[in-house]
């Protein structure tokens, strides 16, 4: 990417306001460059895809992750950008969705995303996805460890530039 086009993607994404809102915990909205690459081993894990098999391989991936650096969160950090169909795995309830007949294959999946939390797993969710399909933020369940994001692209984006690693199963 020349020098141009970065600057002009960079100043894109500050104006947009690229950043955080817990949906849990802090009230304030942190910005793009409150998000931070906090140990030496940073890793972004995208999720826009909603085959509940490809998303419990992903948390497979995450969890054999952490196990090789002790689950310390001082030596790794992990975040998982979700957008899309993606979104389906964290709602307490499927009803009202497009997704309301996969409940039982999506439910258990959160408990894996939780427990990995504890290790220090942090999760964006795309504001974009909730408004183009008007979803219902209500129905989501509610974790200090997940946050909103005004776009899941752009987060990718941002995290890559602070030196971020890209991963997506697939």
């Amino acid at each position: 990417m020349s020098e141009i086009d970065r600057r002009t993607l960079l100043t894109s994404l500050a104006a947009a306001g690229v950043g955080a809102v817990a949906l849990a915990g802090p009230t304030s909205a942190a910005k793009a460059d409150a998000l931070k690459k906090e140990a030496e081993i940073a890793c972004l894990y995208h999720c826009d895809f909603g085959d509940p098999a490809r998303f419990g391989q992903l948390l497979n991936n995450i969890s054999n992750h952490y196990s090789v650096y002790g689950a310390n969160p001082f030596d790794i950090q992990l975040v998982m950008v979700v957008h899309s169909v993606g979104v389906k795995f964290f709602f307490a309830t499927l009803e009202g969705t497009p997704w309301a007949e996969e409940a039982s294959k999506v439910a258990p999946l959160f408990e894996r995303v939780a427990a990995l939390a504890k290790n220090g797993l942090k999760v964006y969710l795309c504001e974009i996805t909730f408004e183009r399909l008007k979803l219902d933020r209500d129905k989501l369940r509610k974790a200090e460890f997940v946050s909103f994001v005004p776009s899941g692209v752009a987060t990718v984006a941002v995290l890559q530039s602070k030196g971020f690693a890209y991963l997506k199963v697939g």
